[in-house]
């Protein structure tokens, strides 16, 4: 039989897939809409390769989270792809894929790295979305723990009776916003769009995300001797409305934009 890879990224809105698709998969959704998700994205493959976030099994490929996906929880991705009911499900082939994953900041930093030509310095990829992502590379290394995630985080350091994911995430720029001007906007993306519009409150709100996010990694470049910190995620493709107060405290950091395609950069490795 002839290998056919796949590569996805799945995340909490979309599973997306290298050759384009675009799977929606509501990470509060239930068991079976998640299984329908992966097995559209996964399809006929035979080689699988999938960057996916944390809590997570990356070497046996189980669900470990409670905040998305929690309808799976416990659960073999693998598994899920294999549970459809439906009569056409044993039309397919008896042949089961080969499946292996990578934590979701750790596969475009790797990706980075590569196409960027970073192996010989160390550098870092801040994600900020739904929540806040850190991972680094030590001479071009991509440094994990025991279980494959990061092998530092940013995401739960405490920060003003919280967490710095509370203040540095979507939800942390809408709540920012709210309290400056008691309006409660539906999205990060809401806010951004009314910064670059000249609104005050909100080109407020990314400033100090970009001086709280740059002390946050002044810390982390100072330990790590980093030279390097690229930026990914969504709230970061509006990253000129925060790049200059962040970068103002990383004296002798580049900081660059994630390139396009870097998380499927990075899952190429696998195979």
């Amino acid at each position: 039989m002839a290998t056919k890879t796949t590569l996805l990224d799945v995340g909490g809105t979309f599973i997306k897939c290298a050759d384009g698709r675009q799977i929606p998969a509501r990470s509060n959704g239930s068991r079976e809409e998640i299984a329908a998700a992966l097995r559209e994205a996964v399809g006929d493959a035979t080689d699988v390769a999938v960057a996916i976030p944390g809590p997570f099994d990356y070497r046996n490929g189980i669900f470990l989270m409670k905040h998305k996906y929690a309808a799976v929880y416990g659960e073999r991705f693998a598994d899920l792809c294999h549970s459809d009911p439906s009569p056409c499900h044993s039309e397919r082939s008896e042949e089961s894929p080969t499946f292996r994953f990578m934590h979701d900041v750790n596969a475009p930093l790797l990706g980075s790295v590569r196409m960027l030509g970073l192996q010989g310095c160390n550098c870092a990829l801040v994600t900020i979305g739904t929540g806040l992502g850190f991972s680094y590379a030590i001479k071009g290394e991509v440094q994990c723990n025991e279980k494959g995630s990061p092998a530092r985080g940013l995401w739960d350091r405490p920060c003003g009776g919280g967490i710095l994911e509370d203040r540095i995430s979507a939800r942390g720029i809408i709540t920012a916003y709210l309290k400056l001007t008691g309006d409660a906007l539906q999205s990060a993306k809401g806010v951004a769009q009314l910064a670059f519009a000249g609104d005050a409150n909100a080109i407020k709100v990314f400033s100090e995300l970009g001086e709280l996010l740059g002390g946050a990694l002044r810390e982390e470049a100072d330990a790590l001797g980093l030279s390097v910190i690229l930026l990914g995620g969504q709230v970061s493709k509006s990253a000129d409305l925060f790049i200059e107060p962040l970068a103002r405290q990383l004296p002798g950091v580049r900081v660059l934009p994630a390139p396009e395609g870097a998380v499927f950069k990075g899952l190429e490795s696998i195979f």
